[in-house]
């Protein structure tokens, strides 16, 4: 692991003291947390809109008829 400097402003720092004691977790390992969940909805959130400039560019691309027989499984 790196170390790394973080500046809080006090209202935040004391919100992350009280969350830690909370959670009874040390303010490094809320704050890897914080960090991780934060980068997973950045990622959700470019992948929501890449496909939403998708459907704007294109949004009569393909017909539900195809996408039935897709869905349709193996049995078909």
């Amino acid at each position: 692991m790196e170390t790394i400097q973080v500046v809080l402003d006090s209202e935040l720092l004391r919100a992350t003291n009280g969350a830690t004691k909370r959670a009874r977790a040390n303010r490094s390992s809320l704050i890897r947390e914080a960090l991780r969940e934060h980068l997973k909805r950045l990622r959700a959130n470019e992948f929501e809109a890449r496909d939403r400039r998708g459907y704007q560019r294109r949004p009569d691309a393909g017909d539900a008829a195809a996408w039935e027989w897709v869905a349709s499984g193996p049995e078909r």
